[in-house]
């Protein structure tokens, strides 16, 4: 079974709490980076372990939550080796594993539901990469 990073500020705190237990109850391991709490605290603190965790390989993926998932993302992505997506949907989460075999994805917990945002990171945890074309469209993305 995976091992799943996950780290929030305080407006992804909810969803992450939910989150967590989701993916416990399926038999994940969960790394909690933070935060403990739903007071306001800077992203970056909790999100760059959560991606560098997987970046490591102490972590096979990771979840970052937010607000809006933006700042998250952004975050995670500049980890060398990490592949953050910022997901909304079925489509989306399915996408961001098939086409583009992302390491690390990123919610917002004021832009999908409660229902959708588990339904996502179910998605993007057991869809495997497409490879094929996308593979090769996946290794020019990080520099030499």
């Amino acid at each position: 079974m995976l091992t799943i990073a996950i780290g929030s500020d305080h407006a992804g705190f909810n969803y992450k709490q939910a989150i967590i237990e989701h993916l416990k109850g399926r038999g994940y391991t969960v790394q909690d980076f933070g935060t403990g709490s739903s007071e306001s605290c800077d992203y970056p603190q909790f999100v760059r372990p959560a991606a560098e965790a997987v970046a490591r390989g102490e972590a096979d993926r990771g979840i970052v939550l937010g607000g809006s998932g933006n700042g998250e993302a952004m975050v995670a992505n500049k980890v060398r080796g990490i592949r953050c997506a910022l997901c909304f949907s079925d489509d989306t989460a399915k996408w961001s594993r098939g086409h583009n075999d992302a390491n690390c994805l990123a919610m917002g917990e004021r832009t999908v539901s409660l229902e959708t945002a588990l339904r996502i990171v179910d998605l993007f945890l057991t869809t495997d990469f497409d490879g094929g074309r996308h593979k090769r469209r996946v290794d020019q993305i990080e520099p030499e």
